[in-house]
């Protein structure tokens, strides 16, 4: 069992420019395993140093990841197809950017946010009035949006900091919105058009594409049309489809990839990459 003043030892050695020195700090934390991380989460908060909360967030990782993966495993083998367990998906996958993250905080949330909406859909009989009160709620009472100032930030493909920043990717906007209509039971699904992942609502008289990066704004297959071929992508059908929960978990793994990749993260690319191998595994068997 540690003590807070080793970790902090730990944690000063870690700084040390002697590999010897780094070796040892990194055997004894392995040593000690996800025993340690509340110490360390403890610390981290309470740091102001920005570098020392980072450190401490990387040995985070390291000690956690391989429980999380085997988590991740188990709940692939239980199955993705359908929004509820597409969220728990993602709220497991969210630990891998904040490991000792309480996803139930986060269901809670979600909940909450479907309680303050439901009274205003209780009366209302037309689909499409539904679907648009409920895009006016998530991207304008709540303000979600998108990040434009720094679209390829890891934060922005977290559901738990999505929720808290209220901003992120098209597809972690989209997440928000179809796990708070799955809670109202209103017909929220993913798109996953390329280059820029879209809303679908599948009423029983029409089929409405929405975009989350845009307010939740009503847009035509044509636009989408236009879209693609001005971003040099050849639209075809299946690009408009509503898409399998298993495979928009896949695409949230290969955002984040690819925003590590660009902050030239190759730890955390490479550990995505075993979570990403875990999904092919499961759709092949």
């Amino acid at each position: 069992m540690s003590t807070r003043s080793e970790i902090e030892s730990l944690m000063f050695l870690m700084e040390d420019p002697d590999p010897f020195v780094q070796e040892q700090v990194h055997l004894r934390f392995q040593e000690l395993g996800e025993q340690a991380v509340p110490l360390l989460d403890q610390i981290r908060v309470e740091s102001k140093d920005k570098d020392e909360k980072k450190r401490i967030k990387d040995v985070l990782h390291q000690l956690t990841f391989e429980t999380l993966k085997e988590e991740f495993a188990e709940l692939l083998s239980e199955g993705i197809q359908n929004r509820s367990q597409l969220e728990k998906a993602v709220l497991l996958l969210a630990r891998f950017g904040n490991p000792t993250l309480r996803t139930s905080e986060y269901v809670k949330t979600l909940d909450h946010f479907a309680d303050m909406i439901r009274p205003s859909l209780r009366y209302k009989r037309n689909e499409r009035d539904k679907m648009q009160i409920l895009m006016k709620f998530i991207f304008e009472d709540l303000n979600f949006k998108g990040d434009n100032k720094n679209y390829h930030d890891p934060a922005n493909g977290f559901l738990d900091q999505v929720i808290d920043r209220r901003k992120g990717l098209p597809i972690a906007l989209s997440l928000v919105a179809m796990f708070i209509a799955r809670r109202l039971q209103l017909p929220v699904f993913g798109v996953n058009m390329p280059i820029h992942f879209m809303l679908t609502f599948v009423g029983a008289q029409e089929e409405q594409l929405i975009d989350p990066y845009d307010q939740g704004a009503e847009v035509s297959y044509d636009q989408c049309y236009f879209f693609l071929k001005k971003n040099n992508v050849t639209p075809r059908p299946e690009h408009f489809k509503m898409a399998a929960d298993i495979d928009i978990l896949t695409r949230c793994i290969r955002n984040l990839m690819h925003s590590y990749e660009r902050s030239e993260d190759a730890h955390r690319v490479e550990d995505l990459k075993n979570l990403l191998a875990l999904v092919e595994q499961s759709t092949a068997s």
